[in-house]
């Protein structure tokens, strides 16, 4: 079969083209490259440069490649910004997966995996969130990846679709350095921003009612996170149509902030104490997955620990930052 993977050039989408083609899997892209760059795509991975409410491009892919399968990962996703600009975030991630899901529909792909996140629970008071646990997003981004969720399920039944929601938690890492994340939007790149331009990495609140009063985090290596696209498409095609999986995907267990910064620290080389700064609106106390289902329904375990993201993580900035400081 052929995947269609929709936002491939990513940082996350060209880790998943990889395992699906390692796999031996036929895989088009298909990416606007607004943040998405075409150099992360092996030479023999067809790129079509597209944006996902084009509706007509979107057809020409399907039919061209006889696509089978959709692994959807193209969508807006910088919390700040989706609640300064809501009306983006929702046309961009609700009405392009409305569009896909239509061509979708009309060509009669079986298959459907969706890019979800942990940011559908909002802010749950639990030790460790499972895929019951009560969905209460707090901003619009999170808002349009549960809509998505809803919009892909009912699809999916309506018209036999074998479906597939994924949540991810905290994505960090890079399996090779020229696919490293390039935005500074996620704590381990924050962190490395502030020290190449000799500032103190900043701690959002030690006040919290965690072990060392900082925020506790549930991270996921992203080549592990590509592998779970892998097992999770393979899932889908035994899924009579019209079934759905959600699942979370992250490693089950909590690392602080704190003990972050100081795992930094070590693998860079650069000891600044961090500053300590005002709690941000919006950010739990703790948020870890429960990956039993994951492993059950997918036979997929998260292998990579937070040394292997962060060490990773470094190697990818230092590629585009050679004047960072050597650790």
């Amino acid at each position: 079969m052929t995947w269609l993977i929709t936002g491939g050039a990513g940082y996350i989408g060209a880790h998943v083209v990889r395992a699906l083609t390692a796999a031996g899997e036929r895989v088009v892209v298909l990416d606007d490259l607004s943040s998405g760059f075409a150099e992360r795509l092996p030479p023999e991975v067809p790129l079509v440069r597209a944006s996902l409410l084009d509706r007509e491009a979107v057809d020409r892919v399907l039919g061209a490649h006889e696509v089978t399968g959709v692994v959807h990962l193209a969508a807006k996703k910088q919390v700040g910004q989706s609640v300064e600009q809501p009306l983006r975030y929702y046309r961009e991630n609700l009405h392009g997966l409305t569009v896909l899901l239509d061509a979708v529909v009309e060509a009669k792909v079986r298959r459907f995996l969706f890019s979800s996140s942990a940011a559908v629970y909002g802010v749950p008071d639990v030790r460790l969130i499972t895929e019951r646990t009560p969905a209460v997003p707090i901003n619009p981004y999170g808002e349009t990846k549960l809509a998505g969720e809803w919009l892909v399920r009912a699809t999916g039944r309506a018209h036999g679709i074998s479906t597939g929601c994924l949540r991810y938690f905290n994505v960090a890492g890079t399996a090779l350095p020229e696919l490293s994340d390039t935005g500074v939007f996620n704590i381990i790149p924050m962190f490395f921003d502030r020290i190449t331009r000799g500032e103190a990495p900043r701690i959002f609140g030690a006040d919290y009612p965690t072990p060392d009063g900082t925020c506790v985090r549930d991270y996921i290596h992203v080549a592990d996170l590509a592998e779970a696209h892998l097992a999770a498409a393979r899932h889908l095609a035994g899924l009579p149509g019209g079934q759905d999986l959600t699942v979370n995907i992250g490693r089950g267990e909590g690392v602080s902030v704190r003990e972050l910064a100081a795992l930094v620290a070590e693998v860079t080389g650069n000891r600044t104490e961090p500053v300590v700064e005002p709690r941000r609106a919006g950010d739990a106390a703790r948020a870890v997955a429960s990956v039993e289902l994951a492993t059950r329904e997918l036979g997929w375990t998260a292998s990579r620990d937070v040394r292997a993201m962060v060490e990773s993580a470094w190697q990818g900035w230092r590629l585009r930052h050679p004047v960072a400081p050597i650790g």
